[in-house]
């Protein structure tokens, strides 16, 4: 009768194993679906190109169609101090070194001194009609704060520089990164050595893909 007292045990053992080995199994394939999860939907790191924007008559436009290309973005004003002399030597800077290789965006902001009013049209058309500009003057938006549009966000993020009034300027490489940022004072001169920089990589770069 002594075999019946050990049968016993293993009869109730059994059951458990299995639990204990499918619920180690549930939390493994839980496990791999997640780090699966993170492997495919890992949100894509974004360059200034990978952007949407407005231009002044509020159409969607993608930046994407300026990827390649060394890329001056300005934030622009009508009524500001440093208007006369910034319009002038952007288009000087965007006639010289554009259009194939570099391009100014002027993005018109009206939150330094109000010195934006107007709409968007109004804000092209007085940028071509006192200055003759060439470049894209796109939709007024908002650099600062909860509203601001998210491709100027994303050239602050990456300069770590804000804005502090109209005019400063964001260098955007071919590949959409930001090399570099001046202040609405600084002289123009001093932009045209890095823009010619980027503009012999470019150059070079077609060169050697050819």
């Amino acid at each position: 009768m002594e075999p019946l007292t050990t049968s016993c045990p293993l009869k109730y053992s059994v059951p458990k194993a299995r639990v204990f080995v499918v619920f180690l199994s549930m939390v493994l394939c839980t496990t791999i679906l997640c780090l699966l999860q993170l492997s495919f939907f890992k949100p894509k790191i974004k360059d200034f190109y990978s952007f949407e924007v407005k231009d002044s008559r509020g159409r969607i436009i993608s930046l994407e169609k300026y990827r390649g290309k060394a890329t001056l973005v300005v934030n622009v004003a009508s009524y500001c101090q440093y208007t006369d002399k910034n319009y002038i030597a952007l288009q000087e800077l965007h006639r010289e070194f554009g259009p194939s290789h570099f391009t100014v965006l002027a993005f018109p902001c009206n939150q330094f001194g109000e010195s934006e009013p107007s709409s968007s049209q109004e804000i092209e058309s007085f940028a071509k009609g006192n200055y003759g500009v060439t470049f894209p003057v796109f939709h007024k938006i908002k650099i600062l704060g909860s509203e601001a549009d998210p491709a100027f966000k994303f050239l602050i993020d990456s300069s770590k520089k804000e804005p502090r009034w109209n005019f400063w300027k964001y260098l955007v490489n071919p590949e959409g990164k930001v090399v570099k940022f001046w202040r609405p004072e600084e002289p123009i001169e001093s932009i045209k050595p890095e823009v010619t920089s980027l503009i012999r990589q470019i150059i070079m770069k077609k060169r050697e893909d050819l």
